[in-house]
């Protein structure tokens, strides 16, 4: 039983054990598996282990160990996230200083090349001509000649007496710059992010502005038109103040408009859909429209002189300005020789309605009135041989006595013709001027209460 107890606690003490070891590899196995690359350096320049590697004021690593090199160079194990990794070769790496304020305040600052370019293996070095060391500040100072440093240290002290007893004030406008600094480091870290997007505008650019550099005779022209037009805008100065003032309004209709003219285009949809059928039979028909509307180019170019030509009075525009006083007198009241006259059109209207009457009663004698004309501008007839001669009627001339016509003197035409005549025959119907026919279908009477009288007729009827 002491045997048995004892192989327990063994066996529990082993299995507590593995355990411990299985965790330690999970911990501390972890993180070998993480990218790391080797940068060697001139100097350390007072890195410490622990410092951040970033690109661009972003993180992507830290520095994991510093070693002396057989040549007495510094080399500086980086350890990369792997969002940043691989690295690629042609990395520039750079020792910066955060602030002057301190001494071991270092950190790695990563210049990344195109994503193109071969990858740094894991573990892989990058040689001291792609790194450059850290300048400190008195090295720098160093440089300097005597005369040098003590005009520096004068500039150093008149800034100290320029900000005396002006530290609150000089405090607040720093709280003032650092929105606008944080921005820019907000605007350059993304510009870095995508490092070969930014290259290619740039080189763009550089197109752009050679092209703009040929062009310098034709864009130094369009820059002269431009200086004449706005010469010119500023002429019209009063004009263009009336139409920026009437512009709001102008803009409040419009918008207006556009809102109906989207529902608009929305109705519209259906017609375009029904469209589609057609449009494709409408290409051959333009394509035959096209030498049509070649061909048009004269009569439309004369039609434009004709509607449009310099001069006065010479084209159909100045037909329509003239038309404007004469449609004035034709339509509207106009005030001629001390009195209000009537217009031209309404004149007209009121003579028409009261010459209806008058028309309607004339209208029966039309057949009287063209039988007039026709015997009086075709009298005789027509042979082969050419006009017959014409026979003019003479009343009161010539009489017949005795079975011979005689002239009658003209002291007594008068007496004859009312002895032999039929005056005063003012009121005939339709077809009294027409001798009477066996079917009594002249003289015409059109209703019973028409002024006409029936017994008008031509003499010997």
């Amino acid at each position: 039983m002491r045997n048995s107890g004892s192989l327990a606690r063994a066996a529990a003490f082993a299995a507590v054990l593995v355990a411990a070891v299985a965790a330690a590899v999970i911990l501390l196995g972890g993180s070998g598996g993480a990218y790391t690359v080797k940068a060697q350096f001139q100097n350390a320049s007072q890195l410490v282990k622990g410092n951040l590697v970033q690109v661009a004021g972003t993180k992507m690593g830290e520095v994991k160990k510093i070693e002396l090199t057989d040549g007495g160079q510094a080399e500086v194990t980086m350890r990369i996230d792997e969002d940043f990794a691989p690295l690629r070769q042609g990395t520039l790496v750079t020792v910066r200083q955060a602030s002057l304020s301190g001494v071991a305040n270092r950190y790695l600052d990563l210049r990344i090349p195109p994503q193109n370019r071969p990858a740094i293996a894991d573990g892989g070095t990058i040689q001291e001509t792609s790194t450059t060391t850290a300048v400190d500040l008195d090295a720098l100072f160093n440089t300097f000649d005597p005369p040098t440093q003590k005009a520096l240290q004068q500039v150093l002290q008149g800034s100290g007496r320029q900000y005396a007893e002006r530290g609150e004030q000089f405090n607040a406008g720093i709280g003032y710059l650092n929105p606008a600094l944080s921005t820019s480091s907000m605007l350059f870290r993304e510009l870095n992010r995508d490092t070969p997007l930014l290259e290619r505008f740039i080189v763009s650019s550089s197109k752009l502005v050679t092209d703009l550099a040929d062009r310098r005779e034709d864009l130094a022209g369009l820059i002269d038109n431009l200086a004449t037009t706005t010469t010119a805008i500023g002429d019209e100065q009063a004009a263009l103040s009336d139409a920026i003032e009437v512009l709001p309004d102008f803009l409040r209709r419009s918008n207006t408009t556009f809102v109906n003219l989207r529902a608009a285009l929305e109705d519209i949809d259906p017609l375009v859909e029904a469209s589609k059928p057609v449009a494709k039979k409408l290409r051959p028909f333009l394509a035959e429209l096209r030498p049509l509307a070649r061909d048009a180019r004269p009569t439309l170019r004369d039609l434009s002189q004709l509607l449009g030509r310099k001069g006065p009075d010479n084209d159909l525009v100045d037909l329509t300005k003239a038309a404007v006083p004469l449609a004035n007198v034709a339509t509207r009241s106009y005030t001629d020789n001390g009195k209000v006259r009537e217009g031209a059109f309404p004149a007209s209207v009121k003579a028409l309605k009261g010459t209806t009457p008058q028309l309607a009663f004339l209208r029966p004698y039309s057949p009287d009135v063209l039988g007039w004309f026709d015997d009086f501008s075709h009298p005789g007839g027509v042979d082969a041989l050419g006009g017959v001669s014409r026979v003019a009627p003479h009343v009161n001339a010539f009489a017949f006595l005795d079975g011979t016509l005689s002239p009658i003197p003209p002291e007594i035409r008068s007496q004859a013709l009312q002895a032999a005549g039929f005056p005063r025959q003012t009121n005939r119907c339709p077809g009294g001027a027409e001798h009477l026919q066996p079917d009594n279908s002249v003289p015409y009477k059109p209703s019973k209460d028409f002024n006409c009288d029936e017994t008008q007729v031509l003499p010997g009827d």
